[in-house]
């Protein structure tokens, strides 16, 4: 694979996880995936964040093209497609739930489910291990 031109070549890591995954509407699109179980472009699109069309098209094409997720044609509708992550992407769980555990701590006005949040503090590895388990891509 070959890196967007757009990254910044200064192998810094935190720049190159930022490039790769860290703007907004792709975390809420890996979150939606990894926690929510959603796959197809209507769910995303009814996402509480609203997230514009165009955006999303450029979103998911963005990680695609990063290796974070994968598209296929739903089999039991073959007009739609499913997205799911792919090992690289569920790579990502830890950095997710930390980023649920923070938020909770210090949003005061945090949508994080209490149970999830409270399973991150007493379960985190039993957790990770769920959340990859459910979102373990299938075998063709």
């Amino acid at each position: 694979m070959t890196r967007s031109k757009s990254k910044r070549q200064t192998g810094c890591p935190i720049a190159f996880a930022l490039d790769t995954f860290g703007d907004k509407w792709s975390l809420i699109i890996i979150r939606d995936m990894l926690m929510r179980g959603k796959e197809t472009y209507g769910e995303f699109l009814a996402a509480d964040e609203k997230i514009a069309t165009n955006i999303l098209a450029d979103r998911l094409q963005h990680l695609q093209d990063e290796g974070l997720i994968e598209k296929k044609r739903d089999p039991q509708n073959r007009r739609r497609y499913l997205y799911r992550l792919t090992p690289k992407g569920l790579d990502l769980t830890p950095i997710v739930l930390e980023m649920v555990r923070w938020s909770a701590a210090y949003d005061p006005n945090t949508k994080a489910s209490p149970a999830v949040v409270t399973r991150i503090q007493s379960d985190r590895e039993g957790l990770l291990k769920d959340l990859i388990q459910k979102n373990k891509p299938e075998r063709d």
